[in-house]
């Protein structure tokens, strides 16, 4: 599947739009941004191999653990990586839930939900 940076991007806003907005709204200094892969830097913090794919990625200080003391803090990202998502989306229609799922995944990190929590939400249809 092809697909241009200005459609990812789109379908990202789309994807935004139809996540409660209630959790869009309390995104508070989050950069969302797109990347086709993820960099070396992410790839050895995260000590990842070069056969993981990373869907997406959430850098910054979780609302969890924030005391609002910080100095100088920077904005928080949310990475999602383009070709990735690709190659685990079989249609259109799983595209955009990918990455719709992928965006809920990263903003839940914002909110400070772990990998087990937001699994839990998921299986419970919580999050979709």
């Amino acid at each position: 599947m092809e697909l241009s940076d200005e459609q990812f991007d789109a379908l990202i806003t789309r994807a935004m739009d139809e996540l409660p907005q209630e959790y869009i709204r309390g995104l508070s200094n989050v950069a969302i941004v797109m990347a086709d892969v993820p960099d070396e830097h992410q790839r050895q913090k995260l000590k990842l191999r070069h056969d993981h794919l990373l869907l997406g990625l959430y850098e910054g200080v979780p609302q969890t653990v924030r005391t609002g003391q910080e100095p100088g803090l920077l904005p928080d990202k949310i990475t999602l990586f383009k070709y990735p998502i690709l190659a685990v989306s079989s249609d259109e229609h799983s595209l955009f839930e990918q990455i719709k799922r992928t965006l809920w995944h990263e903003i839940a990190h914002y909110y400070g939900l772990d990998h087990d929590r937001i699994d839990f939400l998921e299986s419970k249809g919580r999050i979709s």
